[in-house]
């Protein structure tokens, strides 16, 4: 038993059950035992492994996306670069490389991270040292000027409340006990305002999920961006509406019970598109994009070959084999999904459909 799972079985035999939400939030960030505020989770070592960890190319293509962007919106000085979740560094370590010859671009540049773990946050810094970076605990401490953000696999980490249908209510659904085990049950049943129009397109049983987080998050993103311009992009697993229950737990690179290692194994969801696309309002959202479509638009296979002309042997196929783990369908390149963020009066980001 992990240290967080007894403290949650005396939580919840004390007060009662609690909702899927408190529950990641206990999981990911308990100041203690939380999986983000105790470790790197990143890599053979970790639980997971992100796709700027595969390749710096993936890096590398999201920098130049952002620096094209900066210039199409008249190179504006100074701006705020930002990153949500930005895991070891390593995706703004490759973006920074990649944009080092754009004229202006860094010198007009002011870079800032949106991290919860401290674990993390060392990291990034002897990372990005050259760059002094500014941390923040969430978006709405940015500053207010140009804003340019870059979020890949953020928003799946956030925690989502799930919601059964029973007639024309839902039930929510709970974290509760079964003597020495957690276990899930159901809220009795309720009409809801905001999943009133889920009544349409579900059925008796049927789950559907909703992520409070979003909208703060969103909101401070968009009233900077709509005031002073700049966009926002991300990157993640998902899809346009939420269908399903689609809560898992990572731990040692393995599929895992979400509610057998709390603290110790990583618990996401599936991100909602459309959630995101209504809370980013008024800003405009592009059409989304399988992220293997948004790399290919931006070039990746050409930069792709022309790292490949130095590599042999083994450290060749490693890297064809990154390459097409990034972009191919049966791969990274359909399950993540893109979508942009910008101004009603600016041109939709290179790589997107209006």
């Amino acid at each position: 038993m992990t240290a967080l799972k007894d403290l949650l079985l005396r939580q919840i035999r004390a007060q009662g059950p609690i909702t899927v939400a408190e529950y990641m939030t206990q999981c990911l960030l308990h100041p203690q035992h939380g999986y983000y505020t105790t470790r790197d989770p990143l890599g053979t070592r970790g639980d997971f492994t992100t796709a700027p960890e595969i390749s710096q190319m993936f890096g590398e293509m999201l920098g130049l996306l952002v620096a094209q962007v900066w210039a199409d919106q008249g190179r504006p000085t100074p701006f705020t670069l930002a990153e949500l979740g930005p895991g070891r560094g390593t995706l703004m370590a490759d973006a920074l490389r990649a944009t080092a010859r754009v004229p202006g671009f860094h010198e007009a540049m002011r870079l800032h991270l949106i991290e919860a773990s401290p674990t993390l946050r060392k990291l990034q810094s002897a990372l990005l040292s050259d760059h002094a970076p500014e941390f923040h605990d969430t978006p709405d401490t940015l500053p207010e000027q140009p804003l340019f953000v870059l979020a890949n696999e953020f928003f799946d980490a956030l925690p989502i409340r799930q919601f059964m249908r029973k007639g024309t209510g839902w039930a929510e659904r709970m974290v509760g006990h079964d003597s020495d085990d957690l276990c899930f049950g159901l809220s009795p049943a309720a009409p809801l305002a905001q999943l009133a129009h889920r009544l349409d397109d579900t059925q008796e049983d049927q789950m559907v999920e909703i992520c409070p987080a979003f909208a703060p998050i969103l909101s401070a993103l968009s009233a900077r961006i709509m005031a002073h311009g700049g966009f926002a992009l991300v990157v993640d697993y998902g899809d346009w509406r939420s269908r399903g229950d689609t809560l898992q737990a990572l731990h040692k690179h393995r599929f895992d019970d979400p509610l057998a290692h709390p603290g110790a194994a990583d618990l996401t969801a599936h991100v909602d598109f459309e959630a995101l696309a209504h809370a980013a309002a008024p800003l405009r959202a592009t059409k989304l994009t399988p992220q293997g479509v948004l790399l290919e638009r931006l070039g990746i296979t050409a930069r792709a070959q022309a790292l490949a002309a130095g590599l042999t042997d083994a450290t060749l196929q490693s890297h064809v084999a990154a390459h097409r783990r990034l972009t191919h369908p049966q791969e990274m390149g359909q399950l993540f999904k893109t979508m942009a963020f910008y101004p009603p009066t600016a041109d939709a980001p290179p790589g997107f459909d209006e």
